[in-house]
């Protein structure tokens, strides 16, 4: 059932991740000064839940409850646009700069209960969980890569064959497991899954590392260390985004951690580890969740970069306008992929509706090579502005009327503009703003390795004999015509 802010908030005192920070474990990480600000901010987007205003799009009815959309497995193209907009409006809360909203891993596992007999023998497993992270309405984070010890070998040639996640043993309670995996985004969840995500290499002993489970964050002997916060400070005037936004990134070590064998979903089969996302539906639902927060996203960039030109008087110049139009563009660009993605939406075989793939596809690999392009476009718009940025206490000190005076814009107040600038420079030139572009390079992989499998899997042969019969047909005539010469 929907939850409320308050029993997610609830559920993090009582039953706290293994958080690490600077070496001490988090005990309540919604007091805690890195954590309370995204804490507060998911909160809120669970309490939008019961905002009659948005009830209907956000959750739906089943077996005389509401759930969360997310968790809705789509039957028309109706029930994956109401996705869609559900996954808007959450995005929209945060201008696209939470990444792991729980809606995210829910289109995951969503998938994979939608076309369970994929997973075989682990089948009911797999129903089960998504039965039980629906009906609570969990917070998730996973886990994806393996640690960059020795990038050149694979997983069971490393220093230490545990230093990927690997089955230790089984035992009549389930899978023990060790190891560690980087990077879990946003820790303050319920639930941590461990699924296949980058290739797996068949070979002797491959096979311990192919599992995909899942488990509560406050599990023993599983610990979340987290890198240095981004967190500037509490005031949302200095520091809009990173006050309220810091979601974290964590090494998530396993210390041979218990798996209950109702929490196991593969176990040993790489070649399933390797099909799960693509032949269950879940890469198709995450990229749909991923192209309508891209979509917000920029829209937050148009937004701030529209009125930082505008309230400097800026928008008068052809090159700001050029700059402005090129996100324009690109904002276009992903809404036609989102559209065109839910309108050629198919079943796969297990009977899901999935957003069609090829313009989920484009979105994916085209977005991590113009975020830098955002980035570098507000920079150019706010140039020294981005850096002459008094602080909230400024304007509360003997100073004040000075600055009133020579901080003003041409169309916003001092504060005002000064508000508008720090926010364009949180999301570009702070540690939070630097960290979002490093995030949206690698979202979903490296990008050299995603354009190789795009390149692999899409289907040319009817652009390519598109041009055979245009040489063939241009040939004929230049034939005929040697004939009749």
């Amino acid at each position: 059932m929907a939850r409320t802010g308050a029993e997610y908030m609830e559920a993090l005192r009582e039953r706290p991740p293994n958080l690490w920070y600077k070496g001490e474990k988090v005990e309540d990480p919604t007091t805690h000064p890195v954590f309370r600000g995204i804490v507060r901010a998911m909160a809120a987007l669970y309490d939008l839940q019961h905002d009659p205003r948005y009830r209907e799009v956000l959750t739906y009815e089943a077996e005389g409850k509401r759930h969360g959309t997310s968790f809705l497995i789509p039957k028309t193209k109706e029930d994956l646009k109401r996705r869609g907009q559900a996954y808007k409006l959450w995005a929209d809360q945060n201008l696209g700069m939470m990444g792991r909203s729980p809606d995210y891993l829910n289109a995951v596992v969503m998938a994979y209960a939608a076309s369970a007999e994929y997973f075989g023998e682990f089948a009911e497993n797999v129903r089960n969980y998504y039965r039980y992270l629906r009906d609570h309405d969990l917070a998730t984070t996973h886990a994806l890569t393996n640690p960059q010890v020795n990038r050149a070998k694979p997983p069971s040639a490393q220093p230490d064959p545990y230093i990927p996640v690997g089955v230790v043993r089984q035992t009549e309670k389930g899978i023990v497991v060790r190891g560690a995996r980087m990077t879990a985004t946003f820790p303050l969840a319920d639930e941590v899954l461990i699924f296949p995500s980058t290739l797996l290499k068949e070979g002797p002993g491959s096979e311990k590392y192919a599992i995909a489970f899942a488990l509560p964050t406050s599990t023993p002997g599983l610990h979340f260390v987290c890198r240095e916060a981004l967190v500037g400070g509490d005031s949302p005037f200095d520091h809009p985004l990173s006050s309220r936004l810091e979601e974290m990134d964590c090494l998530v070590i396993f210390d041979d951690v218990l798996v209950p064998w109702e929490r196991v979903f593969i176990l040993g089969n790489v070649e399933l580890c390797n099909n799960a996302y693509a032949q269950t539906g879940a890469l198709n639902h995450m990229a749909h969740q991923v192209v309508a927060l891209k979509t917000a996203k920029t829209e937050a960039f148009l937004g701030v970069a529209a009125l930082m030109a505008e309230g400097i008087g800026a928008d008068a110049y052809g090159h700001v306008q050029e700059k402005i139009a090129e996100i324009i563009v690109y904002l276009e660009a992903m809404k036609a992929f989102w559209t065109r993605a839910e309108e050629e939406a198919q079943e796969n075989a297990f009977g899901l509706l999935v957003p069609d793939r090829k313009a989920l596809d484009g979105a994916r690999n085209l977005y991590p090579r113009l975020y830098p392009r955002l980035r570098e476009i507000l920079e150019q718009i706010g140039a020294s502005g981005l850096i002459t940025l008094p602080s909230e206490k400024d304007f509360k000190g003997p100073l004040a009327p000075l600055l009133d005076k020579y901080l003003q814009g041409a169309t916003l107040d001092a504060r005002e503009r000064v508000a508008l600038f720090r926010l364009a420079w949180d999301m570009t030139l702070s540690g939070f703003g630097a960290r979002q572009e490093l995030y949206e390079r690698f979202f979903f992989g490296d990008p050299v390795r995603m354009y190789q499998t795009l390149y692999q899997v899409y289907d040319k042969e009817p652009y390519k004999e598109r041009i055979r019969a245009y040489l063939r047909a241009a040939l004929g005539v230049f034939a005929q015509e040697e004939v009749e010469a």
